[in-house]
C-alpha cells in the first residue's frame, strides 16, 4: 500500500514538530491508540486497536525515527503484530514546511500487511488507511487548536474609519460647525 498527501496546519513548524514527537499528543490523535511510550532515543512502542472489515485486533508495534532533520523532516519505520489477525510494516517520510500562516505537513507512506488482514482485499485496506489518516489529521488539528488557540483572524476594518480618524487628527470633523 502506498499513500501520500499533505495538510496545511494552523500552527508553526516548531509547534507541529514538538507535537508530532510528543507521545501524549500522538496517543490522543492516532485512531485506536491505547498506549504509546518512548523506549529510547527516537524509539517508541505502541498498542493500537485496528479493524479492517471483519478483522479486528490489537496490534503491538514499534516505531523508530530515522533521518531526523529537526524541525523539517524524518522517516518513521514501523512494524506491528496483531497475532492471528496478521502484521503490518513499512515506513513514512514526514516533512514540515513553514508557510506564511502555519506550516504544511507532507507525508508519503509505503506499507505492507500480511495474515488475515491482508485477505480482506487491498481496496478495503486502502480505504481504512485513508480514513485513519483523515481521523488523525482532524484530531491533530483539534488538539493544536486546543493547545495553541485558533489561527489569528484579520481585524475587521469599518468603512470610513480611517477618514474619521484623519478628520480628528487634523481638526476637521463633522461636528466642527465653524466651517
Amino acid at each position: 500500500m502506498d499513500m501520500q498527501g499533505s495538510r496545511t496546519l494552523s500552527v508553526t513548524q516548531q509547534q507541529a514538530w514538538e507535537a508530532l514527537n510528543d507521545p501524549e499528543v500522538l496517543k490522543l490523535c492516532i485512531p485506536g491508540c491505547d498506549n504509546i511510550e518512548a523506549t529510547g532515543d527516537n524509539a517508541y512502542e505502541l498498542t493500537n486497536a485496528i479493524k479492517v472489515g471483519p478483522v479486528a485486533a490489537k496490534f503491538k508495534g514499534k516505531l523508530n525515527l530515522a533521518d531526523v532533520n529537526a524541525p523539517d523532516s524524518y522517516t518513521i519505520h514501523f512494524e506491528g503484530n496483531g497475532g492471528a489477525a496478521g502484521f503490518g510494516k513499512g515506513n513514512a517520510q514526514v516533512t514540515l514546511v513553514p508557510r506564511d500562516e502555519g506550516c504544511e505537513l507532507g507525508y508519503t507512506v509505503h506499507a505492507s500487511v500480511g495474515g488475515k488482514i491482508a485477505q480482506v482485499g487491498q481496496r478495503l485496506i486502502d480505504g481504512v488507511a485513508k480514513s485513519m489518516a483523515e481521523s488523525f489529521f482532524k484530531r491533530f488539528d483539534e488538539e493544536m487548536t486546543r493547545r495553541h488557540g485558533p489561527p489569528p483572524e484579520e481585524p475587521a476594518v469599518e468603512p470610513g474609519k480611517l477618514k474619521k480618524m484623519w478628520g480628528k487628527l487634523t481638526g476637521g470633523g463633522k461636528d466642527d460647525a465653524s466651517t
